[in-house]
């Protein structure tokens, strides 16, 4: 087992502190010295204004080389055709799950003024339409208004937004069955 290179210190030396700059040779302290020894150091120490600017401009890319951007000429160019996906595998174009359930919640537009002349409300069921018609029918009938000329082309208007809607609005979802058990029980 190492031992603390600080001078008088017989703890053990398991941690590491840097010799110098490069980073490849250590001295091994225990935890106080090793601290004691961190707070004091100075990477920078020795080197000039331009030396330390010059390491905080290589550290900002890893000591990676870099290049001012926009002269590379047409080889860097940003090319939009690579990035193209008309097949909606980076989902750009799928629907979000919330804005999916907005378009399912949504009447079609060919539907939207029969349904706001029927006053009714996207989506609805076959049930549904027969009952608000039966309703406006009874409401707008000639014999009901005394032979209004107005309600009665209101009633051709309900009766063609009913016509409509009849056609494409699904009819109610059964109703579960009832267990064979259950219904001789």
């Amino acid at each position: 087992m190492r031992r603390c290179e600080h001078p008088g210190c017989d703890e053990a030396g398991l941690y590491r502190a840097p010799r110098d700059r490069t980073l490849r040779e250590f001295h091994w302290f225990c935890l106080p010295h090793v601290r004691a020894y961190n707070a004091a150091w100075d990477y920078y120490k020795g080197m000039g204004p331009n030396e330390i600017e010059q390491a905080l401009r290589s550290d900002s890319s890893w000591q990676r080389p870099s290049w001012p951007l926009g002269r590379l000429g047409g080889a860097g160019r940003f090319d939009a055709d690579l990035l193209r996906d008309p097949f909606s595998v980076l989902g750009q174009e799928a629907p979000t799950p919330r804005r999916r359930q907005r378009e399912e919640n949504q009447a079609p537009p060919e539907l939207r003024a029969a349904l706001d002349l029927l006053e009714l409300v996207w989506p609805l069921d076959q049930v549904d339409l027969r009952s608000r018609y039966k309703e406006l029918a009874k409401r707008y009938h000639p014999d009901a208004t005394g032979g209004d000329r107005a309600a009665e082309e209101k009633l051709k208007d309900i009766n063609r937004a009913y016509s409509l809607l009849k056609r494409r609005v699904p009819p109610r979802a059964a109703a579960p069955a009832q267990p064979e058990a259950a219904a001789a029980g």
